[in-house]
């Protein structure tokens, strides 16, 4: 026991002086680390890095180094708040631009489509009569398409451009001479064509037409109409361009003392029909007014004028001035495409009459709603003459009967022969048939 106390305040005393110089370790350390701190920023040293060369705070004024800390701090969060400002009106310009590209990309696609979404809402019997048919033979270099627009309501808004050009003239003076461009536009669909307040070019040294009933087989005089949108720069030469080579729509149609002389004369109990004949499927003087849908230089008109028979005829001016003839022999010309409405109200015309143009360059659809419009047009009891459709013999029996049969016309005669001049083998067809629309 004697031993053991006496040990004990000697153990107590050793621990003493170890935690006593540990202290003294740690002052000193202490000690150190700060004037090491106060040479760094003293500036008696050289700088340690690239970061502290322009560092220079005067450590010993803490009143200084904490009201620039404040300062600092409060410029930050003054930054912060900026930031936070700037990042809202970004979003909010943001947003908004988002919104004028969805309103402006809206606008475009109206333009484009013109009536864009109400299109999707239509029946499908509306999209058919007003949206676009792809031409069965491809691309006209007449209209400039591939497909063709029936002209229901704005067709001109399609072509904007074309639309602004056609409109672009002087309000009071002379129209420019732009018959084939317009053409072209009513061709694409952009039918009828916009009113304009300019004056047409006017014939210089303009003559006089010759009179009835002389006039319905005389050439008109050269000065009666404007040469310049055509490649013949007189009658002479529209009348000789027969004897050359090259496709030009009713070749030989302007010579009256041609084919155009017999034309309809005949009944060779095949695929001519001869006037007299169609006439008198029906009581006389029965038959009065009608239409000739694409009748070339007016020669049916004439013939039925002979008769006592108002004949309207519908053509178009490709590369010859059809309806200038026309009027030139004292009939009437409507110059309308046959894909246009036809401008007659129902059940008042007598006969309606087509040749060559009516055929299968046609889209189906769009042919099928043009005989449903013929039928409309015609009279209980009145006369459809379908003169010459050309068609595939696989179209013949496949497409074309079926299409007459859906519509409703009494078959009175029907003849259907083989096109031989380009050989048998192109199985080419044309068809004649008298149809009557039924009394009920």
């Amino acid at each position: 026991m004697g031993s053991k106390d006496e040990d004990h305040p000697k153990k107590k005393l050793y621990q003493l002086s170890i935690q006593t110089k540990l202290k003294l370790k740690i002052l000193l350390l202490v000690i150190l680390t700060n004037l090491v701190t106060i040479y760094i920023f003293s500036g008696t040293l050289q700088p340690i890095s690239k970061y502290s060369h322009n560092l220079s705070i005067p450590l010993w004024d803490s009143t200084n180094l904490l009201h620039r800390l404040n300062s600092t701090e409060h410029e930050l969060a003054g930054s912060h708040s900026q930031i936070s400002e700037l990042r809202r009106k970004l979003a909010t310009t943001t947003s908004l631009i988002e919104s004028l590209l969805v309103e402006l990309t809206i606008l475009r696609e109206s333009e484009k489509t013109t009536q864009g979404t109400k299109f999707l809402n239509l029946s499908d019997e509306a999209k058919l009569a007003i949206g676009p048919q792809k031409l069965p033979l491809g691309f006209s270099p007449r209209s400039g398409s591939d497909n063709v627009y029936p002209p229901v309501g704005g067709g001109c808004s399609r072509f904007p451009q074309e639309l602004a050009q056609y409109m672009t003239y002087d309000i009071g003076k002379e129209c420019p001479v732009d018959d084939v461009f317009a053409q072209k536009l009513i061709l694409r669909g952009c039918e009828p064509l916009p009113r304009r307040r300019c004056h047409p070019k006017s014939p210089l040294g303009y003559v006089e037409p010759t009179r009835i009933p002389e006039s319905l087989w005389t050439i008109p005089h050269d000065k009666s109409i404007i040469w310049d949108p055509y490649t013949c720069k007189n009658y002479k030469c529209l009348v000789d361009r027969q004897k050359f080579p090259g496709f030009y729509d009713c070749k030989d149609c302007f010579n009256l003392k041609g084919r155009e002389a017999s034309r309809w004369l005949v009944d060779n109990g095949g695929l001519d029909y001869g006037m007299d004949q169609v006439l008198g499927t029906k009581p006389l003087g029965s038959i009065r007014i009608g239409l000739d849908i694409g009748g070339g230089t007016g020669t049916f008109a004439a013939r039925m004028k002979e008769r006592n028979i108002t004949i309207i005829t519908s053509t178009m001016n490709i590369d010859g001035p059809f309806n200038s003839f026309i009027a030139s022999r004292g009939l009437i010309p409507m110059h309308v495409s046959v894909f246009q409405r036809l401008p007659f109200f129902e059940n008042t015309l007598d006969i309606v009459h087509s040749m060559h143009v009516l055929s299968n360059w046609i889209p189906d659809t769009m042919l099928e709603f043009t005989l449903f419009d013929i039928y409309r047009v015609l009279r209980p009891g009145g006369l459809f003459w379908l003169d010459h459709f050309f068609c595939l013999g696989s179209q013949l029996n496949g497409t074309y009967v079926p299409m007459i049969d859906r519509v409703g016309f009494k078959n009175l005669r029907w003849n259907a022969g083989m096109k031989l001049d380009r050989g048998a083998e192109m199985n080419e067809w044309y068809f004649s048939a008298l149809l009557e629309k039924p009394m009920t």
